[in-house]
């Protein structure tokens, strides 16, 4: 398991030079944005405008701060998100925009390579306890604190920190903050 705080996220300006991100963990590491595998991340946006765009990856967003956004994408209708929603998947090759609802918001964000990968996103209640898995899986804390538990080991989670599970890390007790926001990253078949 790898513990990843959010002081240490490597900052950097959006790839459209909209924004700035904060990348949270990328696959393999220090790879480019235009040679990842996966990638975990935050952006703040502050303004209305497009975004990057990332040939035959899959992005899920989900909002962790702020009103909201208006998202068009592509030809599809319309799509307000909230911190309530559901985390919205959409491909990021396709060409997509936001409205800000009311002022700046700070979003999550999971990209997949199409063809090798695919991930989930999922808002999870506490308490909550993960099996091993084959699966390679973050647990994002959107807020207050997160207390990891395992066969040898703990840990205390803060606001915007992230714990990496591997594939086969043992078994892992969640419980603290009201929800986590479970990624699951898998190889396509």
């Amino acid at each position: 398991m790898q513990i990843l705080k959010s002081e240490n996220y490597r900052r950097m300006p959006w790839k459209n030079g909209g924004g700035e991100t904060a990348e949270i963990a990328i696959f393999p590491p220090d790879a480019a944005l235009n040679a990842f595998d996966w990638r975990i991340s935050m952006a703040t946006v502050d303004a209305d405008g497009p975004f990057s765009t990332f040939e035959d990856v899959d992005r899920t967003l989900t909002i962790l701060s702020g009103a909201g956004m208006i998202l068009t994408i592509g030809d599809q209708p319309e799509v307000t998100l909230t911190r309530g929603s559901a985390p919205l998947p959409f491909h990021a090759d396709v060409a997509a925009g936001a409205v800000l609802v009311d002022g700046p918001v700070i979003d999550l964000n999971v990209m997949t390579q199409r063809k090798r990968l695919s991930h989930t996103v999922h808002r999870l209640s506490l308490p909550l306890d993960l099996p091993p898995s084959r699966s390679t899986r973050a647990v994002f804390c959107p807020e207050g604190n997160l207390k990891l538990a395992w066969a040898d080991g703990a840990e205390t989670l803060q606001t915007w920190d992230c714990v990496l599970i591997d594939a086969g890390d043992p078994a892992v007790s969640l419980e603290g903050c009201p929800s986590v926001i479970l990624i699951e990253i898998d190889a396509r078949d």
